[in-house]
């Protein structure tokens, strides 16, 4: 006998093996989305096409007849080898992918050395980094495709939602060999304006000398003339040069933590400051939800950042510091 499964024989079958695996019509339309009536009506034209009983209708539930129970087992080993196979052969959904634009030096120096941690935790979200400094405004990061981005700034985004998950120490560091060459610097008197090296751009907006302006404020001290000093446009490029022995950078304490645990570079003058920027992770109103794990991964790591800074670098200078100058 030639037995074709048109697609009615099809839905049959399938609502008979819901009602079999429940033993209730109810139970097997709620399963299939459709009505009490409409599984009834298809299990009983199966039965009419095969002209046998499947079920014995009792008041309290459905019993499979012998040849039921036979039709049953085989049906749900012919549709679990279909679901497996379907299952192997299916392309797997791209994971969800966050996109975010970064300051280049805090890139580089602190997100990507942890970005490993972000991707145990969150296996299935994907995170493209580009390394931009440039302001934000909401009409720019809708135009360019931007969903979120961290800045080193002052903040006071008007149009955007703007979280500030980090502030920033800074400290004049060296390379041993540097110091080694050049006379014991003990107070910020000791420092000539031709050793400093500077990020003549901060943030945009920021004045060339910003940062070594700053720490003079913050130390009471008055700054040494800035002719001679070295200017770079990143602050990664700046610490380069302190690496190489060149001269004395602001270090910033997530750019350069690492560099002075290994012993690269030294922290000068006992004291730290707070800088007067900060890194913010920077929205638009309704970030993706894979966006929104990188926020709370950023402020979980940050966290932990500020506990390790505390235990590597010279505290924060306070006023009986500033006293002993």
């Amino acid at each position: 006998m030639d037995i074709r499964l048109s697609p009615s024989l099809l839905a049959w079958l399938r609502s008979f093996d819901a009602a079999a695996r429940h033993g209730s019509f109810t139970k097997a339309a709620a399963e299939l989305c459709i009505t009490q009536g409409a599984v009834s009506q298809q299990v009983k034209q199966l039965e009419d096409w095969l002209r046998r009983p499947l079920f014995l209708r009792t008041p309290r539930a459905l019993v499979p007849t012998p040849e039921g129970k036979w039709l049953a087992v085989v049906l749900r080993e012919s549709f679990d080898a279909i679901e497996s196979t379907l299952a192997q052969m299916r392309q797997p959904t791209e994971a969800a992918t966050a996109t975010l634009s970064c300051s280049p030096s805090f890139a580089m120096s602190w997100l990507t050395p942890r970005l490993g941690d972000f991707f145990r935790q969150h296996p299935h979200t994907g995170l493209r980094v580009f390394g931009e400094f440039h302001t934000l405004d909401r009409t720019r990061m809708v135009r360019d495709g931007v969903e979120a981005a961290v800045r080193f700034d002052l903040g006071g985004y008007r149009d955007l939602n703007a979280t500030v998950f980090l502030d920033e120490w800074l400290i004049p560091v060296a390379s041993p060999e540097f110091l080694a060459r050049h006379p014991p610097i003990n107070a910020p008197d000791d420092l000539h304006g031709e050793w400093l090296l500077h990020d003549g751009s901060a943030w945009e907006g920021a004045d060339t000398y910003e940062e070594w302006q700053h720490w003079f404020a913050q130390r009471g001290a008055a700054p040494p003339p800035w002719a001679g000093g070295q200017q770079f446009n990143l602050s990664q490029l700046a610490l380069g040069a302190a690496l190489a022995g060149q001269g004395i950078a602001m270090g910033r304490a997530a750019l350069v933590l690492q560099d002075v645990k290994a012993g690269r570079l030294v922290p000068l003058l006992g004291r730290s400051v707070t800088s007067r920027a900060a890194y913010s992770f920077v929205t638009t109103t309704h970030p993706s939800p894979a966006m929104e794990l990188v926020k709370e991964w950023l402020l979980e790591e940050a966290q932990r950042f500020c506990t390790e800074r505390s235990e590597v670098l010279p505290p924060l200078a306070s006023l009986a510091s500033l006293a002993s100058f």
